[in-house]
């Protein structure tokens, strides 16, 4: 039986045999497209060349593409474990034309790999084309004797966009018959049909027109090609079985998981959903980790956790207690490592980010099924099946639930979600709700500057060997427009075939200067890289003017410059040492390198304690010291990487790319700017340490002249603290000590005093209960306490009230804390959490708690009068 490998090796074979570069996947992150979550199709790296922004030196091309398909318009999430055919992640072989070939051989090239390298059945092949294209209707049958009544023509399912902008065309697919028995036994059957007979096997789609944000269809400037032959489906024919899960690409995740959890897959429904629920989340787990996406609340990272967290549920469905995903997730990037071997490499990280990730999880998990089991219960009682919207946020606010996942939790018991009320809670915490995703979070290259690249037009970039040069002015762009001249007061980007300013790329941020010509002065305000071979400097001309074909002089601005150089070798050198010091799992997640500081993000999964921000500075000054001479050399980019060269996570590199050595301490690929010897740098400080995202730290620092200000800035304020308390430096610690225990025992009196004051005022309130439905119930305004003094008060007068329910109100600094208990005996009549809510919405807050305590906040001070005089009545509607 031939392997899923086998069948990845043979296509991309047939397809270089016949001229195409094989190129490799691209990263699940696209580059330079701002309208993609993720890479969902073999064509996303291919886009500029369809659309002619971008010309390579091949114009024929294959590959087999990582592919998830999660969010979005392509959100498949829900259907995933329950059909035999859908995934999160999958790969997509293609071959494509840019501008070469098209229908005719694209058609041929189809059809013989199908039928004669892989020997389908002929008699079990069918195709589509769209409903006016009736020249591949004829190609199919005259050039591949396909008889007319098996070309279908369609017109919706046969017209291919990429999404809802960009290259698209009509499409013709081919279908496997898998025979009657898999079908819906309806005598209409026939391809086009929903079910599982007539399986789509290969998309060609002969890319034609550029969709516009209006819809509008523009002609490409050269008709060409894009298909697509799922792996995972291909596999499943070429294998005679019946589900993508049960080809060997699969299969074997699933008897891993099945080893795992002691359940024999076939044996129970359930528990084959939840087998195959995590087999294709650990794929889409461990390669969207591989190539950099980190858990978080927002964006890539959110559609990560939703994908991770339903791993997980499931795992525990299948009685798997203990963490799991981690060991899953290795386990295919191990399986698939022939055909992935850097992704492999990174199996340790990704190990550590999905346990990290699983034990967070299981630490709310518990909590978060009990509040939604105890909604369940109560909205059972009431004869209703809809969790409440605000339910909903909670489990996703503040136990990490994604909607889908609370929905999936609640499906089976007949429930269904608020989510109208969902989203309502959203809006009204927009400050804290993320922001909706706005595309890849990277600005498109402008169309400008890769016209100017197909003209041949280039910028050599002069600045790792000096710092003044001379160039032409190959072109002026004012405005996203060429222009031929720029006079005094105009701002314009300067495009010239040498320059030394570094264009702003890889986090450290464009060099400043100045230029002049024989006829005008600028000043650099800032250099742009938009493209590789393009350094772009937007000037503002000072005096005269400058044209295109003027010889133009270059500086860079040397001080400027030079304290940038230190801050980004300086980050080399930490990243070297947080490998060090906290592990191998430390990853660059991103940098900020500027003249005043630079910025690290690193992945990690706990603060960084004081004692290895010690040790962390120490060893990067250390480095310093010894002095090491830094060397940047040109390699090739899989002899870098197997050298130990660290890389981007996700970053696409050349075939041969620029590496800096620091001595033996560090080696990376870097195209930046750097200091000549470590010791130029002078002295490192770190300023902050924090988290910005699950599982990824940042580290803020400044280096030489920066780092000795902070120093001196770090002394002045010492000195001045211990004037405030009349001490000196050296004693002031103890003398601060002392003044916080002084404190603490003035604290202690007057807690005393206040329980004191408590205690007998509680026997006046005591006077003031009424009776609501033969239930005692106090609701009172008390002075001069907090939201902590409430809950202690609540406690002396629930000793004096006995049997009721107590409403308590304070206020303080313009905000309101409410507090209200109910004593245990009432508890089945009235819960805490139940009354609180319409009282806290009179003083605009929310809050919730326990049957018995519940607690809220509120902003409106002058509705407390209101919200007491509604205390009764929101406890009669309580009690019905």
């Amino acid at each position: 039986m031939i392997t899923g490998n086998e069948i990845r090796a043979r296509f991309l074979k047939y397809f270089e045999d016949r001229g195409h570069r094989i190129v490799s996947s691209s990263s699940l992150v696209p580059h330079n497209d701002p309208t993609l979550l993720f890479t969902n199709a073999g064509m996303n790296q291919f886009k500029d060349c369809f659309l002619g922004a971008e010309k390579r030196d091949y114009v024929r091309a294959a590959s087999s593409q990582k592919c998830v398909r999660a969010g979005g318009k392509h959100n498949d999430l829900e259907n995933v474990g329950r059909t035999a055919r859908h995934h999160t992640f999958f790969e997509m072989l293609g071959n494509f034309s840019f501008g070469d070939y098209f229908k005719k051989e694209a058609i041929a090239y189809a059809w013989e790999f199908l039928t004669k390298d892989l020997g389908l059945d002929i008699n079990r092949l069918y195709v589509s084309v769209y409903i006016d294209d009736d020249e591949a209707a004829d190609i199919w049958h005259n050039q591949e004797g396909v008889p007319r009544a098996r070309i279908f023509r369609f017109e919706e399912d046969n017209f291919w966009s990429m999404g809802d902008t960009g290259p698209c065309g009509p499409c013709s697919e081919i279908f496997y018959d898998n025979g009657p028995e898999i079908g819906c036994d309806s005598p209409d059957c026939t391809v086009g049909c929903d079910c599982d007979r007539y399986m789509e096997i290969w998309n060609n789609v002969f890319m034609q027109f550029d969709r516009q944000p209006d819809g509008t269809l523009l002609p490409l400037p050269k008709p060409a090609v894009d298909t697509g032959m799922g792996l995972e489906r291909i596999t499943t024919v070429a294998q005679g079985v019946q589900s993508n899960y049960d080809t060997d690409l699969i299969r074997k995740i699933i008897a891993y998981i099945e080893k795992l959890s002691g359940k024999t897959y076939g044996d129970n429904e359930d528990n084959d959903v939840s087998m195959r629920v995590m087999t294709d989340h650990s794929r889409a787990t461990a390669y969207l980790i591989a190539d950099g996406v980190l858990p978080s609340n927002e964006g890539r990272g959110y559609v990560l956790r939703r994908i991770m967290r339903r791993a997980m549920r499931h795992a525990k469905m299948l009685g798997l207690e203990d963490p799991v995903l981690f060991k899953t997730a290795v386990f295919v990037l191990e399986l698939m490592a022939e055909a992935y071997p850097e992704e492999a490499r990174r199996k340790d990280f990704v190990a550590k980010v999905v346990e990290n990730e699983e034990e967070r999880f299981i630490q709310t998990l518990g909590n978060g099924l009990r509040i939604l089991q105890d909604e369940i219960a109560s909205l059972k009682e009431a004869d209703q099946n809809i969790i409440p919207g605000e339910t909903v946020f909670k489990l996703y606010d503040t136990y990490g639930f994604p909607v889908d996942l609370t929905a999936d939790i609640v499906e089976k018991d007949g429930f269904s979600l608020d989510e109208a009320g969902f989203e309502t809670c959203m809006e009204a915490q927009r400050s804290k709700a993320r922001k909706h995703w706005k595309g890849s979070g990277e600005e498109a290259v402008l169309a400008i500057y890769k016209q100017l690249v197909d003209q041949g037009i280039k910028s050599n970039f002069s600045g790792y060997l000096k710092q003044e040069d001379r160039g032409e002015v190959l072109a002026l762009i004012r405005n996203g427009e060429l222009i031929d001249e720029a006079v005094c007061g105009e701002t314009v980007e300067v495009i010239t075939s040498s320059t030394p300013c570094y264009g702003e790329s890889g986090g450290q941020v464009g060099d400043t200067g100045e230029m002049s010509t024989s006829e005008a002065t600028l000043r650099v305000v800032d250099t742009k890289k938009p493209l590789p071979d393009l350094h772009v400097q937007v000037c503002e001309v000072v005096t005269g003017a400058i044209k295109v074909g003027d010889e133009a002089t270059i500086k860079v601005a040397g001080v400027r410059r030079q304290q940038i150089v230190c801050n980004h070798t300086a980050t080399h050198l930490l990243q070297a040492a947080l490998q060090k010091i906290l592990g191998d799992h430390v990853k660059q997640a991103g940098s900020l390198v500027t003249p005043d500081r630079l910025r690290f993000d690193f992945t990690h999964f706990s603060p960084v304690s004081t004692d290895e921000l010690i040790k962390i500075e120490e060893e990067v000054n250390r480095q310093i010291r010894v002095n090491a001479q830094v060397q940047s050399r040109e390699m090739a980019a899989d002899a870098a990487q197997d050298a130990g060269a660290m890389a981007l996570f996700g970053e696409k590199y050349g075939d041969l790319v620029r590496v800096i050595s620091i001595g033996d301490y560090s080696m990376e690929l870097c195209g930046g700017t750097h200091v000549d010897a470590a010791g130029d740098i002078g002295l490192f400080r770190i300023l902050s340490e924090g988290g910005i995202a699950a599982g990824v730290r940042r580290i803020e620092a400044v280096t030489g002249a920066g780092a000795l200000a902070q120093v001196h800035q770090q002394q002045q304020i010492l000195q001045r603290l211990a004037s405030l308390v009349k001490s000196d430096p050296q004693q002031l610690e103890l003398r601060v000590q002392k003044l916080l225990e002084q404190q603490k025992e003035l604290e202690k009196e007057l807690g005393q005093l206040q329980a004191k004051a408590n205690a007998e005022r509680s026997g006046e309130l005591i006077d003031q209960v009424q009776e609501v439905a033969g239930i005692k119930l106090l609701a009172v305004k008390v002075a001069g306490v907090d939201g902590k003094g409430l809950r202690e008060f609540s406690d002396q007068l629930r000793d004096k009230l006995g049997s009721g329910v107590l409403v308590l109100v304070s206020t303080a600094g313009g905000k309101v804390a409410l507090l209200v208990a109910v004593s245990k005996d009432l508890t089945g009549k009235v819960k805490a959490g139940e009354l609180i809510k319409p009282l806290a919405e009179i003083v605009g807050g929310r809050g919730g708690g326990k049957p018995e305590l519940a607690q809220a906040g509120g902003a409106e001070v002058e509705k407390v009068a209101a919200l007491l005089q509604a205390a009764p009545e929101k406890l009669q509607q309580l009690l019905g």
